[in-house]
């Protein structure tokens, strides 16, 4: 069965080479890792080509301005059974794919937990489970998104119902986590399987409270909710 691990990327050349072992050393040769880029203005590419394997597919010079459109195209690439998110980053701990599609093989989507660590890979927070009180549940989430994508792993399936993506979604991973609500069957595992950097230039940062008015959440929430109907007829 074969595993796509689905990185967007823009501008990560500081850690996207620790993060490309971390993960290559886990594949099989039949399995890949699609790099969609949003036009980064540094060396990621170079870094990227360096690798010069087969299991990496490269898709440069994408504009869209937005990691959340960017994990879209990534998404579209994807021919695996199999999909993983990642972002560029973290550090994938040994064992996170054997540990992942073992649990797979019993729901569609898994939801690891994860430690939150610094630039240099010191723990700030060891769960951030018990930090978040992640866990599964359709109205838990539309108030709390506690999906966060780079913990994330589902069937090929999944797709079929998470593709297209709205227009003025919040996040990539709350939509798909509020689709795999309605339609899959989901688990989450209190198993930390990557470390989660934090950084001055993520893109999103878990371990802080969103910084969003009341009005853009509730906004975000009801672009979720209004899809439903397009939903059912997938």
């Amino acid at each position: 069965m074969k595993v796509s691990v689905c990185m967007a990327t823009y501008n990560g050349a500081k850690y996207i080479k620790q993060q490309l072992q971390s993960i290559l050393m886990q594949l099989s040769e039949e399995d890949e890792v699609i790099v969609s880029d949003d036009s980064s203005s540094d060396n990621t590419l170079e870094i990227v080509a360096s690798f010069n394997d087969k299991r990496i597919k490269l898709f440069p010079n994408n504009q869209f301005s937005s990691s959340i459109y960017n994990f879209e195209f990534a998404l579209k690439q994807a021919t695996g059974d199999y999909i993983f998110l990642s972002d560029q980053d973290d550090v994938w701990l040994e064992g996170k794919v054997l540990k992942t599609i073992n649990e797979l093989q019993h729901v569609d989507m898994l939801v690891s937990d994860c430690s939150i660590v610094d630039e240099q890979l010191n723990i700030k927070i060891k769960s951030y489970f018990e930090h978040t009180n992640a866990g599964n549940g359709l109205l838990k989430n539309l108030l709390v998104n506690t999906y966060s994508g780079c913990c994330m792993a589902f069937k090929k399936k999944l797709l079929k119902k998470v593709l297209p993506f709205p227009e003025n979604l919040p996040t990539h991973d709350m939509w798909i986590g509020f689709v795999a609500e309605l339609f899959f069957k989901i688990k989450f595992i209190k198993d930390p399987l990557i470390l989660h950097r934090i950084h001055g230039n993520n893109s999103s940062t878990m371990s802080e409270k969103s910084k969003s008015s009341t009005w853009q959440k509730i906004l975000f929430r009801w672009n979720l909710i209004k899809n439903i109907p397009i939903l059912i007829v997938r």
